[in-house]
């Protein structure tokens, strides 16, 4: 976690990660490695809410959660001069297939999370956060709990935080394993202690959103970066990516490769500089890579290889860098049965609200399935784009939109290979595993 990367001649040390073995993870610990300097020094000079929007905007930190908004707009949309109680919430619900970088973070550097939270309060003027823990990482629930303890005792949570005016108070609570909670609204719906189905929009969480109140939400590792924002000042993090792309992210590499695992460099790194951090292929030439989780588009092999690790390189290659799990495959994998298993993943997730998506996400995984069980036609492959079309934007969260696009990107990447399916009822990939 701690080696160097190095990127177009530059030499740069992760930023989250950096430092990290796994056991100094505690409060006395973080702060050796500079953490809590950012919030003491904002405290300490009076530093106002719109400095603090502004420096965010300026080093374009973007949400790691899947989406990538800008950070600084995001937390400008608070309404600060409303009366009440106001409210953050960062969203560890931590489900999408082939990402586990939210479970280290928590596990490694919680106090980043806190302190990234603490400036949030600062910059929006939110009287209480709230941490809302995938329930499957039962562990990682605990020691974020541990962290908050850490933190109350020294005085960076509670009343007059350090002396100052602030208040602040920092919740954990956790969800069920749903992966639908990942989607804001339906997490918030949790939090209340509702069945959690997304809510329609609008109104937005920014207006109308936990328990009725104005809310922003982020992922886990966008709070742990702010702090590091601050640190290195927004043109130094900036400087560490690209334009509109600022900072490291870290990507969860895992499929075929030889050394699966999280690796945080630059935003921008190329692919292939990436690949290799992971050990390289494993078992075969690269054939496919989805690029940010299960439900963004596949991409061939030859297409990544020449595509770098940024939000704008990845939509100009025709996907999404969503939450940055990358997964590799080799030319060992069938394509129909990948797109099978994914496909009933989406069909079983799907919290049943939406029309299009309650019975949009069983076709598609019924067609799949037959397509890969010999028995595929010769208008499935028209029919499942049609469905997909008919999913897409026509749900109010958007599960439904990720069901439809990796059967669409599929099917556009990998047409010969379901017509090798339909019509000889069998693998064109014979030595499948």
């Amino acid at each position: 976690m701690t080696a160097q990367t190095c990127f177009h001649g530059r030499h740069i040390q992760p930023l989250i990660l950096a430092g990290l073995d796994g056991n100094n993870w505690r409060l006395r610990e973080y702060e050796q490695r500079g953490g809590y300097k950012a919030l003491r020094r904002m405290l300490s000079e009076n530093v106002t809410p719109d400095a603090i929007i502004a420096e965010l905007k300026k080093s374009a930190l973007r949400g790691r959660g899947g989406a990538g908004f800008p950070t600084g707009l995001k937390w400008s949309f608070m309404p600060r001069a409303a009366a009440g109680p106001k409210y953050l919430v960062c969203n560890s619900d931590e489900g999408e297939p082939g990402t586990f970088k939210d479970r280290d973070i928590l596990r490694y550097n919680p106090h980043a999370v806190i302190e990234g939270m603490t400036i949030g309060a600062i910059a929006t003027g939110a009287t209480a956060g709230y941490h809302y823990i995938h329930g499957e990482i039962w562990a990682e629930y605990e020691r974020f709990q541990e962290a908050l303890d850490e933190a109350y005792a020294a005085g960076l949570l509670g009343r007059n935080i350090l002396g100052s005016s602030l208040s602040f108070d920092q919740f954990v609570t956790h969800g069920y394993g749903a992966y639908i909670c990942g989607e804001e609204t339906a997490l918030l719906e949790s939090l209340e202690g509702k069945k959690g189905q997304p809510r329609f929009k609008p109104p937005f969480p920014a207006a109308v959103g936990l328990y009725g109140k104005p809310t922003t939400i982020n992922n886990t590792e966008t709070y742990a970066a702010v702090p590091f924002v601050f640190n290195l000042g927004a043109d130094g993090y900036l400087a560490m990516g690209r334009p509109n792309n600022g900072g490291s992210k870290i990507f969860s590499v895992t499929g075929d490769v030889n050394a699966p695992g999280n690796f945080e460099v630059p935003l921008g790194t190329p692919f292939s500089k990436l690949l290799e951090l992971a050990g390289g292929m494993r078992g075969g030439r690269i054939k496919a890579v989805i690029p940010g989780g299960s439900s963004m588009p596949v991409l061939t092999g030859a297409v990544m290889m020449d595509t770098d690790m940024d939000y704008d390189s990845i939509a100009k290659a025709g996907s999404m860098l969503g939450s940055g799990a990358v997964i590799v495959m080799n030319e060992t994998r069938c394509m129909v049965r990948s797109l099978e298993r994914l496909s009933y993943f989406y069909q079983v997730e799907s919290c049943g609200q939406c029309t299009p998506c309650r019975e949009g996400t069983g076709w598609l995984y019924r067609v799949v399935h037959r397509i890969e069980t010999g028995k595929g036609r010769s208008e499935d492959l028209d029919l499942l784009n049609s469905v997909a079309d008919n999913i897409q934007g026509r749900t109010i969260c958007a599960l439904g939109d990720a069901a439809a696009m990796p059967v669409r990107a599929f099917i556009k990447n990998f047409r010969s290979e379901f017509e090798h399916h339909i019509e000889h009822k069998h693998c064109l990939v014979p030595d499948y595993v």
